[in-house]
Order: structure tokens, then sequence, then C-alpha cells
């Protein structure tokens, strides 16, 4: 059998193909096929993401008795996430004023239509607690799964040893979950290849055309920032080889690209994190941490091309203001994506706190499962990227396994999510128990 990643791109090509022979001889059965392949793919990815992230959430935070110095820890991951949020939301914004993605596109304000949902500072807000146990589940509520996550492992923090029963019944239901999750990720090629099928199917090759611009625009940021801005921090801050980071990311990368999610990535990004040298124990709260709100690519480069896209298609202009609105928004509320395919609520949260037209997201929902992809995959990479430089930093990298990751094959059977190699002998701790050390001073 081919390695993953030539399952992948054979799905790719082949949906590519079958969408083309759909639009162009109109089969509609093969159209239908190709969106129902697609459709039942992603709703497998939904049916596994409310349990993973109330787990993976709870048992994260319990996971940080285990580790010295976990506030600061924590804090350390927040304030890096902030910063790499940050330098991508300067990145889209820049990009956006020299290529002035909507303009030339033949597009006008008749083309948008206004979302069903929408996002808005007061329902971010007032969302995030739920008004009871079962809604945030039917209805994916992912920021209100995330709260009953925290509340549940700082409960069980509290609790200590009394509390070890549960704590360990939830690890195991984790490890359940995370399990079922593999299979369906084993799926991704056919995944893949209903979804791309659909897209072209739908849309064909003249949507292209009009937002080739506004596309181009979204790859070059979120490409910019992957190889251009996490290799400089791992160098520069966490004085590791940016190559060898790559080629321990890749699974995930891969993954993160044809999923379209990154908490449908978190057991494979949480691996290949482990296997680049982070303490388990912290990775096992950073990457959970990161997959609900570290969104780089979904939350900062495109809701600033998107923003400015819209203005220049309503002929609004935006002054220094809206730009720096454009950062706030980006950088403080990167968790209304929750990890989610697509960028829907984090547009609108945009659009709204800006005062553009929401009609203008009816504009960009046409090509977004085309840049949904490398939107994730740069959203995936920093949530590897920030605690490999955090760990670092604090002096708990392994450079030894740094040092010595490769890729794998993420279709096998993850039968642990640990490093695929023991701690060094000698460490003073056993296999599976090793304890974050001091940081260096």
């Amino acid at each position: 059998m081919p390695p993953f990643w030539a399952q992948i791109l054979i799905g790719l090509v082949a949906g590519v193909f079958l969408g083309w022979i759909a639009r162009t001889w109109q089969v509609e059965w093969l159209g239908t096929t190709l969106s129902e392949i697609g459709r039942i793919f992603v709703q497998l990815l939904r049916l596994a993401v409310g349990p993973l992230v109330l787990l993976a959430i709870a048992v994260s935070i319990t996971n940080l008795r285990h580790v010295s110095n976990a506030a600061r820890l924590a804090g350390r991951t927040l304030l890096w996430f902030l910063i790499t949020s940050l330098i991508a939301v300067a990145i889209g914004l820049t990009i956006g004023l020299l290529t002035n993605p909507g303009a030339g596109t033949g597009l006008t304000p008749a083309d948008g239509a206004a979302p069903e949902n929408s996002g808005s500072w007061l329902d971010f807000l007032t969302g995030v607690i739920p008004t009871d146990v079962i809604t945030p589940f039917t209805e994916l509520r992912v920021l209100q799964i995330v709260f009953l996550g925290v509340v549940l492992g700082i409960a069980a923090l509290s609790l200590g040893e009394r509390a070890a029963p549960a704590v360990r019944f939830g690890e195991a239901l984790l490890a359940v979950v995370q399990k079922a999750l593999w299979w369906i990720i084993r799926l991704a090629p056919l995944g893949t290849l209903g979804l791309i099928g659909r897209a072209i199917n739908e849309y064909g090759w003249d949507l292209l055309g009009q937002y080739a611009v506004f596309t181009v625009d979204v790859y070059v940021g979120s490409l910019l920032v992957m190889f251009g801005v996490y290799p400089l921090l791992l160098r520069v801050f966490a004085g590791v080889s940016p190559t060898r980071f790559f080629r321990g990311a890749w699974p995930a990368l891969q993954l993160a690209f044809v999923s379209r999610s990154s908490v449908g990535t978190m057991p494979v990004t949480q691996r290949v994190t482990e296997r680049l040298g982070v303490p388990r124990e912290y990775a096992s709260f950073a990457v959970p941490f990161g997959a609900t709100t570290k969104m780089d690519g979904c939350a900062a480069i495109y809701p600033a091309l998107a923003a400015i896209f819209v203005a220049e298609i309503f002929g609004i202009d935006l002054g220094p203001q809206e730009y720096l609105l454009i950062v706030f928004v980006s950088v403080i509320g990167s968790a209304a994506t929750a990890g989610l395919t697509g960028a829907t609520v984090m547009t609108t949260l945009t659009l709204s706190t800006l005062g553009l037209p929401l009609e203008g997201v009816g504009l960009l929902l046409a090509i977004d499962p085309i840049l949904d992809m490398i939107r994730t995959a740069a959203n995936v990479a920093g949530q590897a990227a920030v605690p490999v430089i955090v760990s670092s930093r604090e002096g708990i990298l392994d450079r030894e396994a740094y040092d010595t990751a490769t890729s794998f094959d993420p279709s096998e059977s993850m039968e642990s999510t640990g490093p695929a190699e023991p701690a060094p002998a000698g460490t003073g701790a056993p296999e599976g128990e090793r304890v974050a050390p001091e940081p260096a001073r």
C-alpha cells in the first residue's frame, strides 16, 4: 500500500478529475456521490470533535500537576500565541494593502449574501457559558465545550487524589476517542477526493479567476508564516533546526491540509510535538489549548485579507483605526474559530467590528474550501511550533529527541500518543513518568 501522503495525493488528483468530469458532462450522479463522500467525512470529524475537545482539555489541565512551574508554562504559551498571531495579522494586512485583492474581480455587492449565522462580541462573551450540558455537543458549540473541559479539569486538579479515579477514567476514555478518530483519519484520502471533487463540480475553474489575487494572497501569507516566521522564531528563540521541525511535523501538516480541522488533527499534532522533544505532560496541555485558540491562518491572516477584500468590493475606505481594530480582533478573538473547518464566525466577527457589510461573507464562501486547506495547515504549524519554542526557552526540551525526530505515516495505528523513543537513561524518572525539570536560569 502506498504511504499516506501518496494516498492523499492520489485522492486529490482523482477528486479534481472526477469533479471536472461531473461538471463538464453534467454527470449528476457523480456530482452527488462526490458531495456525499465529502459530507460524510466532515460529519465524521465533527462527530468526534465534541468528546475529543472536552476530554483533551480536561485531561490536559490535570496533567499540569506533573509539570514544574505549570502556571509559568501556561502563561508563556499564551504569550507566544499572542506574539505569533500579531505577526501573522501584520503579514496579512501588508499583503492585502500591497495587492488590493478586491480590485478588478468583477464582483459586486449584489454577489454577496449575509450568512445565516454570524459572530459578534456579545455572542462571543455571553456564548462561552452553556445553558445546559447537552446543547454544546448537539449543536457543536466548541467554545462552550472548552469551557466545560476547563471547569472539569480545574475541579479535578483542585481535588487532588480524591479525583484520581475520575482522572484515570478520563484518560482511558480520551484514548478510546482518539482511537476512533484515528480510524476516521485513515479515511482522509477518500474524504479529500470527495471534498475537492465537490468544489470543482460546484464552482468550476472560473471561480478561481475571480478570486485569483485573494487566493494567492491567502496562500502566500500562510506560507510566509509557516516557512518564514516559524523557522525564524525556532532558530532565534529556540536555537533549533527549522528543517528538523518540518521533517518531524510533516504528518500533522499534511493531515491538517486535507482535513481542514485543527481539532481533528489534534492527536497527530500532539504526537509530532512529543516526538520533537516536548515533554508529554506539557504537550498534552499546549496542543489541545492551541487546537482551540491558536489560529494564525483562520483568525489572523485570513480575516485581515477578507476585511480588505470586502471593503474594496463595497467601496469602503479603511483607515488606521480600522486596521488597528483588525489587529485587535485577530489577536484577542481567535478563540471564536474554535478549531472547526471554516472561519466564517471569525470573519463575521471582524466585519461586524469594523462596520463592514456582512453580505461580504457570501462573497467568500464559494472559495472557502480551497482557502481553508492552507489556513488550517498554518494553524497546526503554529500549534506545534510554539510548544517547541516555550520548551526550549524553559530548558525542558529534549534536544536529542528533537535532533533525531523523523516523519511517520499518520495512517499507522496510534497505539500510544507518546514519543517514539524513551527518555534517555539517567534522567532519574521512569519512562512515561518524566516530570519537566525546573527552567534553566
